[in-house]
């Protein structure tokens, strides 16, 4: 099989290769991928710092025209990168086309961010003194991205990177290099220049360490767990760089006594099972008050019947696998702990056999559960949503907020004060009104509060507040 290689400095290289298996059928190889170490990334951060100087001076229609070339191309792909997301990662189909979708959205965005780039002219508090205030690109940025949205996250890191002048040495997670290879490779021949964006594939205790060992990197974006996020913030602080990061979330939903039965059934279904529960904005708390709270359950239950999981890429299917065995190992731990903390198992929790060898794992519905227990608290990342009673509105809102996470939270209500002051008063960087707390826009701001977040936000305008260092210039008339 053709060996997919690592970009260094405008140059395909790598011998050493690893399979890339499908979580639908482990029969499945994807395809071979190289496998950096830390010279290889060493080098490429030195390829990107070789080329700042010049792509930070480029015109904006060179940035503009490549931006664009690239997200003509991936629509026009759509559905190949779709299937190729689908079987490297497990998310159904439709969901993967939808993504890649989002992901050419996100570079057309950017595209006309590049024609957009403005600073300020303002008077001085001195008379004949003029000020002039300025955005510059930071530098070279590092981007560590995560499995569940392999190609939408690199999009809305490299894309607004490149947009506004850095350089890019981009780390894709261990379990999707097939579509990190597809985007840097279209990237590339869409005329970036060489070392201008560099991808190094490989193991994060090896590559992923070299990045935040660097003294040569002016940024690092990250969006993975808790634990290395945290340790790309020690790293970074340590050779005083510039890092944005998004981790964890344990998303609340309310479901409140007025809210539309079928329209709260449905976001949660969404917001907590579809992707295989595999996204930092899922639900995994579903707050329910006493009025409501044994119908939604039975509606709800009845939803989940009707959810047919198998092969991600087989037609009709709504959830696929979960992404390899160490995740379905960490959903079942977390099942037998819902059942020791005395949670009730209401629906699913069964290990699945299929057609072809995956993860396949059914979606697991709690009831009964506290804000105390482990399975409330901490967050899974799969299919498993506990149903936590509330007794009524204040009370919902104040087991919403009692988290240490801050990212997304949602209501379903037909009550315009309670779905307004939710919204002023949800400790969450997103909030949703009869909606899936799962599902944002690419022109708008993401990210969250508290241990959900660090830093400025990302996609749309607000993406320059992390990718740019603002300069104030002064001269005398």
């Amino acid at each position: 099989m053709t060996i997919y290689q690592n970009l260094i400095a405008g140059e395909w290289v790598g011998s050493h290769a690893s399979q890339n298996l499908s979580p639908s059928d482990t029969n499945d190889v994807v395809g071979l991928y190289a496998q950096a170490n830390a010279d290889d990334a060493k080098q490429a951060i030195a390829a990107a710092k070789a080329a700042f100087p010049a792509w930070a001076r480029s015109g904006i229609l060179e940035r503009h025209a490549i931006l664009r070339k690239a997200s003509d191309e991936i629509l026009a792909r759509k559905e190949e990168l779709g299937a190729l997301l689908a079987r490297e990662e497990g998310k159904v189909l439709p969901e993967a086309i939808g993504e890649v979708t989002r992901a050419a959205q996100i570079f057309d965005f950017f595209a006309g961010e590049a024609l957009r780039l403005a600073g300020e002219t303002v008077p001085s508090a001195r008379p004949g003194i003029g000020v002039e205030v300025t955005r510059e690109p930071l530098g070279v940025i590092g981007i560590i991205t995560p499995w569940n949205f392999p190609i939408a996250i690199p999009a809305w890191k490299i894309a607004p990177a490149l947009c506004y002048g850095n350089t890019v040495v981009f780390k894709p997670a261990d379990l999707v290099p097939g579509c990190a290879w597809a985007i840097v490779d279209i990237l590339n021949r869409a005329g970036l220049p060489k070392g201008v964006l560099n991808l190094v594939m490989g193991r994060g205790s090896v590559v992923g360490q070299a990045l935040l060992d660097s003294p040569d990197l002016s940024g690092l974006t990250f969006t993975g767990s808790t634990g290395t996020g945290k340790r790309v913030a020690l790293a970074s602080i340590e050779h005083n760089r510039k890092f944005q990061l998004e981790m964890g979330g344990k998303n609340p939903m309310v479901v409140l006594d007025d809210a539309d039965l079928s329209v709260a059934v449905e976001a949660a279904a969404n917001s907590g099972f579809f992707s295989t529960g595999q996204r930092c904005t899922a639900s995994s708390r579903l707050i329910v008050t006493e009025g409501i709270h044994d119908r939604f359950v039975a509606a709800l239950t009845e939803r989940l019947k009707t959810l047919t999981v198998d092969n991600a890429m087989k037609p009709g299917t709504h959830i696929g696998p979960v992404v390899d065995e160490r995740q379905l190992k960490q959903d079942t731990d977390y099942i037998d702990i819902g059942k020791t903390e005395g949670a009730r198992l209401a629906f699913g929790g069964e290990v699945l056999t299929r057609d072809t060898p995956g993860f396949y794992l059914q979606p697991t519905l709690f009831t009964e559960a506290t804000n105390q227990m482990r399975i409330s608290r901490e967050e899974i990342f799969g299919p498993v949503v506990s149903v936590i009673r509330a007794k009524d509105y204040d009370e919902a809102l104040a087991i919403s907020n009692d988290t240490p996470f801050g990212l997304s939270a949602g209501i379903a209500t037909t009550s315009l004060k309670h779905a307004t002051h939710f919204k002023r008063n949800a400790e969450a960087g997103m909030v949703m009104v009869n909606l899936p707390t799962a599902g944002v826009d690419f022109h708008v701001p993401f990210g969250g509060r508290k241990a959900s977040s660090f830093g400025p936000r990302e996609q749309g305008r607000y993406a320059a507040e992390f990718f740019t260092v603002v300069k104030t210039a002064y001269t005398l008339a």
